[in-house]
């Protein structure tokens, strides 16, 4: 899969442009503030209809404007396929080829897109809800079915923590919502589990190819310690957790049983990286993971996603570039910014194309 072309009207300081980019090696350069993180988020939106900076779209709207829009051809199996996402005051529209598509979780399946950027170490540091959130996208664009249990889901738990607000509840009431709530977060749990499994076949192995250390896995940390991840041994612990926890869901009128209080945890050998990594190792370890997704996808839905690198390389020494570089096959498509060509390899320039952006307009272009 790749991308051919890229078409922007009125997106952040972007009037008009209309770019093409090669099937290997794209390099986006430019001094800072001049367009080229945006260019990587039309992208990211594109395939996602939704930016990966901002959760607002109307702030992307280039000013003075009411509207933007965002057109791409996609190439998939040699078949080239037109997308197009647009915002007009609040109605948001999504085509392909022309058509229009009611549905998100039918458009958003189509672009496989992975995307490295600096702000993705919070998936790190921050809270466990970013770290959910990571996890929802990718299955997202993994299982066209799991948005649609997540959508289910979270329209339930919506409804029972309303319920749980209400001091005249009904038991039975309760019940019947618990029994919905329990076969939605048995399905999201196992597609979590099975997802964090596949990452750990190749998370080893790439981590220790780009920093040189041995044993990096990832943990799942579902909110409910499992001894077997049978569905049905697994409604019946949740069925019981949710028992034990009545009390206290009844006490602060929320649930707190469920895949919304799952988690994630970062290991290198016997040391979690949240808590003890360094900055670099926390930052490869996400890399690392995203590394992985590719080789996810090349197996599991037989698609070779477009990699999105943004600014990585202010973040790498040459050492740990170099061993990136390595990892990138020629098979997929790839997307990098950076502010400084000298810090990318010479023989990785002559084989990219070259992109310099200034103040939202192309001022060169350097074909392979």
């Amino acid at each position: 899969m790749l991308i051919k072309k890229i078409k922007l009207l009125n997106f952040r300081n972007y009037e008009k442009i209309d770019l093409d980019f090669s099937s290997g090696i794209n390099i986006i350069y430019g001094k800072n503030g001049q367009g080229k993180t945006n260019l990587i988020e039309s992208i990211f939106y594109l395939s996602k209809t939704k930016s990966h900076r901002i959760s607002d779209s109307h702030h992307l709207i280039k000013n003075n404007s009411s509207s933007f829009n965002i057109k791409g051809i996609i190439n998939n199996d040699n078949n080239d396929t037109k997308y197009q996402v647009s915002l007009n005051n609040d109605e948001k529209v999504f085509k392909i080829d022309n058509t229009i598509i009611k549905k998100n979780s039918e458009y958003i399946s189509n672009i496989d897109i992975i995307i490295f950027y600096p702000e993705d170490l919070e998936i790190i540091k921050g809270s466990p809800s970013i770290r959910r959130n990571y996890i929802n996208d990718e299955l997202s664009q993994l299982y066209i079915n799991y948005y649609n249990v997540l959508s289910d889901y979270n329209k339930l738990l919506k409804m029972k923590n309303d319920y749980l607000k209400n001091n005249n509840y009904d038991i039975n009431y309760l019940n019947i919502l618990n029994n919905y709530f329990i076969d939605k977060a048995v399905m999201i749990t196992k597609m979590r589990k099975k997802f964090i499994d596949k990452i750990n076949e190749y998370c080893t192995d790439i981590y220790k190819k780009i920093m040189n250390l041995d044993d990096f896995s990832i943990k799942y940390i579902p909110s409910i310690n499992f001894e077997s991840f049978d569905v049905e041994k697994m409604k019946i612990k949740f069925s019981e957790e949710l028992k034990n926890h009545f009390s206290e869901e009844l006490k602060l009128k929320t649930s707190v049983v469920g895949p919304h209080r799952d988690d994630i945890e970062f290991y290198l050998k016997d040391l979690d990286l949240k808590k003890y990594g360094s900055q670099g190792q926390q930052r490869i370890a996400v890399l690392t993971m995203k590394l992985c997704e590719i080789e996810i996808l090349k197996k599991y839905k037989n698609s070779v996603p477009i990699l999105l690198l943004d600014d990585i390389f202010s973040e790498l020494d040459d050492k740990k570039k170099n061993n990136l570089l390595k990892l990138i096959k020629n098979d997929i498509q790839v997307i990098i910014t950076t502010t400084d060509l000298n810090k990318i390899n010479k023989k990785i320039l002559d084989d990219s194309k070259l992109i310099e952006i200034e103040k939202g307009k192309i001022k060169k272009i350097k074909e392979v």
